[in-house]
C-alpha cells in the first residue's frame, strides 16, 4: 500500500495536486486529523487492494499537534506500506495574490490583523512539517501543466506518461448539443447517406456508409484539414494541463456522417499517442 501525505501552505497548490493525484489513481481524503490517519491506514490495508494508493491532505486547519502527526508518520513507516509526505508552498507574494484573486478567506485571517500576517504566520507554523517532508514543490512560478508533470514524475506508475485523454463522440443536432463538449464540429455540409435508400438504415460504422461518405473529395479534404488542426492544437491543450478534451462531431440525426467522421478521427488521434475513447451518442436513436 502506498500512502502519501499532502501538506503545505494554504494557496500553495494542495487542491490542484490532489486533483491530479486522483487522476493518477490515488484515493483522496481531505482535511484528515492526524489522530485518524493511522486508523484509516489500517482500514485501507484490509481493503483487498481497493485502497492501494491513498493520499491524505493535512494542513494548518487540522494541525493541532505536529508531535502527533510525526508519531503517526513514524508508525506508518514501520507498516508494510510506502509512506511519503509532499509539501507544497509558494512565496508570500504569490499566495497573497492568489487569495486576492479568488477572494477566499485565509484559514488564519481571523486570528491576525492582515492577510500578509496570516500568510507569514502559517509559514512559521508549518515549518516543522516542511522539515519532515520527503518532497517539496514551490508552485510560485509553476504552471498547472508543470505541476501535473512533476507529480507524475514523482508518483506516477512505471510506464505512465504525461498525457491528455481525448473523448470523441458523434451526435445529432436534432437531439441537442453534448453539454460536455469542448470542441464542436458540424459536418452537416457533407453529402448525406440518409437520402440513399440502401444506406438509410445503416450507420457510419458500416463500411458501405463510410465508403460513401469518404467517396467525396470535400470529405477527404475536410478530414485532412481536421487532422492538421488537431495535430497542432492537441499538444497545446495538453501543455495547458488538461486531463481530458471532449470533441463532438455532429450531423443532423447522428447516424451516418458524424459517426463515420468520428471513427476516422478517433483512429487518427490514437495514432498521435493520446488515450482516446470513441462514443456514438445518437447512432441507435430513432427519429
Amino acid at each position: 500500500m502506498e500512502i502519501l501525505i499532502i501538506s503545505g501552505l494554504s494557496g500553495g497548490g494542495k487542491s490542484k495536486a490532489a486533483s491530479f493525484l486522483e487522476d493518477m489513481g490515488f484515493y483522496i481524503v481531505d482535511n484528515m486529523p492526524a489522530a485518524m490517519i493511522l486508523k484509516f491506514a489500517e482500514f485501507c490495508a484490509g481493503g483487498n487492494g481497493r485502497y492501494d494508493r491513498v493520499a491524505l491532505v493535512y494542513d494548518v486547519r487540522t494541525a493541532s499537534s505536529f508531535t502527533e502527526l510525526f508519531g503517526v508518520l513514524d508508525k506508518l513507516k514501520t507498516m508494510e506500506s510506502a509512506c511519503r509526505m509532499l509539501f507544497l508552498e509558494a512565496s508570500p507574494e504569490t499566495i497573497i495574490k492568489r487569495y486576492k484573486e479568488t477572494r477566499r478567506l485565509h484559514p488564519l485571517r481571523e486570528q491576525t490583523d492582515s492577510l500578509e500576517q496570516a500568510v507569514l504566520r502559517e509559514r512559521e507554523l508549518m515549518q516543522p512539517v516542511r522539515d519532515r517532508a520527503d518532497y517539496i514543490i514551490d508552485t510560485s512560478r509553476t504552471s498547472t501543466a508543470q505541476l501535473r508533470g512533476e507529480l507524475l514524475r514523482l508518483f506516477g506508475k512505471a510506464g505512465e506518461k504525461v498525457g491528455m485523454s481525448v473523448s470523441i463522440t458523434s451526435f445529432g443536432f436534432k437531439h441537442g448539443l453534448p453539454m460536455e463538449a469542448d470542441l464542436v464540429l458540424d459536418v452537416r455540409f457533407l453529402p448525406n447517406p440518409f437520402y440513399v435508400e440502401q444506406l438509410r438504415n445503416l450507420t457510419g460504422l458500416d463500411s458501405a456508409v463510410s465508403d460513401y461518405v469518404f467517396s467525396f473529395q470535400q470529405t477527404r479534404d475536410f478530414l485532412a484539414k481536421l487532422e492538421e488542426l488537431l495535430s497542432f492544437t492537441l499538444p497545446l491543450y495538453a501543455a495547458e494541463g488538461r486531463a481530458m478534451l471532449v470533441i463532438a462531431v455532429g450531423c443532423t440525426g447522428g447516424h451516418h456522417r458524424s459517426v463515420a467522421l468520428t471513427h476516422a478521427l478517433a483512429e487518427f488521434i490514437r495514432g498521435l499517442g493520446y488515450p482516446t475513447s470513441e462514443n456514438h451518442r445518437d447512432m441507435t436513436r430513432g427519429g
